[in-house]
């Protein structure tokens, strides 16, 4: 796998369960909460690529010093975090990401010293990928770590007990992956499991929007407190639910309902209605990060 090629790849993507299992075939790593990315060592250079195909050198310079750790030609995978107070912060993580002058990246490399944590190989001066996982983790573990460079811990067997362990401290979730999987770059397989730690609340419904997707409509969602109606997020909701069937039923109103935001295209509605929503985490603003109706 030339440098050439690699940059043309994307990692391997997970599917996605509700509840966590115990199988003797797979190994448990925590999930965590940041940006994917691949990075690219040779004798010459090195690249750090996300999963979308932006490089990422400029972006987090301090992750150019794993340079240093080989001589040899090696693919890493695995997730830039930002810890802050000892907790991951995905928030002031991307507040870097937006940052497009260098010297100010340069600054908060500093301030906010991000940590590239790996949890495979894909090229080790030969491609890899076509090894059995837990061969590659005995290749990954010949690293050392360092302060910008952690391998991924992992658990045998008892994913039940992880899962447990990290809805207690209220982190992301976990990954179930086969052993012997083989690792397919830009697919999403069945082999590599997230199983994600999602809060539910109920919140009302004080708006909508269609969708360009006719069977899907956008709904604008609302906590009530102190007897007001606060914006927390917008997410989709089939047409075919009940929600979707009170909705069409509610009298269009002129003016927001919401304390905290004023939208002219949305169709907005007396909040009355009540919905189930899993989300992972709040943001700054309290809005409902990855929030979905079940």
């Amino acid at each position: 796998m030339e440098k050439n090629n690699f940059l043309n790849i994307f990692p391997m993507l997970l599917s996605e369960k509700e509840k966590p299992f115990n199988n003797k075939n797979y190994i448990y790593e925590i999930k965590f909460d940041g940006i994917r990315a691949l990075v690219y060592i040779n004798d010459k250079e090195i690249t750090i690529k996300s999963r979308n195909g932006i490089i990422l050198n400029n972006i987090y310079p301090e992750l150019l010093n794993l340079k240093n750790m080989t001589k040899e030609t090696c693919i890493f995978d695995g997730e830039i975090v930002l810890m802050e107070n000892n907790k991951q912060s995905f928030f002031r993580l991307m507040e870097r990401f937006k940052i497009k002058n260098k010297n100010k990246a340069i600054t908060l490399k500093e301030k906010y010293p991000v940590t590239f944590v790996c949890f495979d190989i894909l090229y080790k001066n030969k491609d890899l990928t076509d090894l059995p996982l837990i061969k590659r983790k005995k290749i990954l573990d010949k690293f050392n770590d360092t302060n910008i460079f952690l391998k991924s811990k992992y658990f045998l067997k008892d994913g039940i007990k992880l899962y447990n362990i990290i809805k207690k401290n209220n982190l992301e979730g976990i990954i179930a992956k086969e052993k012997n999987s083989k690792y397919y770059p830009n697919t999403r397989s069945k082999e590599w499991i997230k199983i994600k730690n999602y809060k539910i609340e109920e919140f009302y419904i004080g708006g909508y929007i269609n969708k360009k997707n006719k069977s899907m409509v956008i709904v604008y969602l609302a906590e009530k407190i102190n007897q007001k109606f606060f914006f927390v997020g917008k997410t989709s909701l089939n047409k075919k639910s009940d929600e979707y069937q009170k909705i069409i039923k509610e009298k269009i109103i002129k003016n927001s309902p919401f304390e905290n935001y004023n939208e002219a295209k949305c169709n907005y509605i007396n909040p009355k209605i009540k919905v189930k929503v899993n989300y992972i985490q709040r943001t700054k603003n309290n809005h409902l990060r990855e929030g979905f109706i079940k």
